[in-house]
């Protein structure tokens, strides 16, 4: 009797063990970011706000970027690596450039840093008051009330600051971030930030070297 229960111990340690390696294997890929899945397209809804284009119609890649302007990790990207994808890949008409808002419930601040930026949208001056955001991210990210910091980033791009705040105080453009949500909610988006290359899809901060080797992928595939 005593042996059958030193046995049956035995088996209940090596499947603790077993569980505890699954375990930290999982932890360890969620970890990494790295990596690229094979997605299949969806279908685009066309009531919905395809995004905001940098970039040649005719460029023979088009990266879809879904981001979240108080995520840590979009600000990282915008801040490390974008300006050398702009440089190098979106104005040497490589790389054709779509960011969809996608604001996440989690960031208090992030839905109101998206209406200025859409409100920007509205004076031709998205993408200046995308910089504003991402550059300044640690100014207002844990702010009680961010307003007052947007509106100096409307001021400091040129805004008319009269269209501006009418733009924000009626929250014009909030029906279309929640579609535009939604929308990636349903192509499987569940984490920013999320890049779209052709049928592949990349989750996480990457670099500007690991991203042109997907571009080069892509663009050799055509």
């Amino acid at each position: 009797m005593e042996g059958q229960q030193r046995l049956t111990w035995f088996y209940v340690a090596l499947a603790v063990i077993a569980l505890v390696g699954v375990a930290a294997l999982v932890m360890a890929r969620g970890r990494s970011g790295g990596g690229t899945t094979v997605v299949e397209p969806v279908v685009a809804d066309s009531t919905v706000f395809p995004g905001h284009a940098l970039g040649s119609d005719s460029a023979p890649v088009t990266i879809i970027e879904y981001a979240d302007f108080q995520c840590p990790a979009c600000g990282k990207f915008a801040v490390l690596t974008e300006p050398d994808v702009r440089t190098r890949l979106v104005n040497t008409g490589r790389v054709r450039w779509i960011f969809r808002d996608f604001p996440l419930d989690g960031h208090p601040n992030s839905m109101p840093a998206h209406l200025a930026a859409a409100c920007a949208s509205e004076q031709g001056k998205f993408f200046e008051m995308h910089d504003q955001l991402y550059f300044n991210q640690g100014r207002w990210a844990l702010e009680a009330r961010p307003q007052r910091e947007f509106r100096a980033y409307a001021r400091a791009i040129g805004l008319d600051l009269g269209r501006y705040d009418g733009c924000v105080d009626a929250k014009r453009y909030l029906g279309r971030l929640t579609a535009m949500k939604d929308d990636a909610l349903r192509r499987g988006i569940n984490s920013t930030p999320t890049f779209d290359i052709d049928n592949r899809r990349m989750s996480g901060y990457i670099d500007y070297d690991s991203l042109k080797v997907l571009v080069d992928r892509a663009a050799g595939s055509r």
